[in-house]
């Protein structure tokens, strides 16, 4: 959920921003308390891949930070609940 919610924003910003995006895809890879019940997350981090165009890296980086610090409920919601979430992203262009 939080991969789509995450990925869904950065998309609608590249857009927004006059990017020539053809995909966004969100690969999340997390660690979760073994010693408990529930086994809760304890660190998520999501990866952009980012495909287009000429892509400017800068739009590309503000997009993911403006999804992280600000628009993704999803992401927000589980950094307040104690989970380490940390972001990165890939730009991969076509010609």
């Amino acid at each position: 959920g939080m991969g789509g919610c995450a990925s869904f924003d950065v998309l609608s910003i590249l857009k927004k921003s006059r990017q020539n995006v053809i995909d966004c895809r969100a690969e999340l890879s997390a660690e979760r308390r073994q010693d408990e019940i529930p086994a809760i997350f304890t660190a998520i981090h999501i990866t952009f891949v980012v495909t287009g165009k000429n892509l400017k890296e800068k739009q590309v980086q503000r997009a993911v930070e403006l999804s992280a610090e600000k628009y993704c409920s999803a992401s927000i919601m589980m950094e307040a609940a104690g989970v380490n979430v940390t972001h990165s992203y890939e730009i991969k262009e076509v010609e």
